[in-house]
């Protein structure tokens, strides 16, 4: 294992955190989902409050969980050349207007079914 896999997973955290769910869950017919294809599908879509986790009732920062949005899907690339470190997952976390990272290949898979 490689420090770039520790982030694959401090990313796959996030997700679990932001939802209150698993990675993988089901939908109301049972289907299969996988977070975060749906997570980075929301966010490119602008529906950041829909994946949070329902006992909050809505109470966050909608800056805020964007970014930890983001930075999860930056954290998952298919890529671990193309994951950013912890130290640079520690400054983004303080950086308020961070872009969208292309879908990783395997997201963008998932979402084609």
């Amino acid at each position: 294992m490689t420090s770039k896999f520790d982030v694959y997973s401090f990313g796959m955290t996030l997700f679990e955190l932001i939802s209150g769910k698993r990675n993988t869950t089901h939908s109301a017919d049972g289907s299969k989902i996988f977070y975060p294809s749906l997570a980075a599908t929301k966010v490119l879509e602008g529906d950041i409050l829909s994946l949070l986790d329902h006992k909050l009732n809505g109470a966050a920062d909608i800056d805020e969980l964007t970014r930890v949005c983001r930075v999860a899907c930056w954290c998952i690339r298919d890529s671990e050349a193309h994951r950013p470190t912890m130290g640079q997952v520690v400054q983004i976390l303080g950086v308020p207007d961070m872009s969208m990272p292309p879908l990783p290949r395997a997201l963008q898979l998932l979402m084609e079914d």
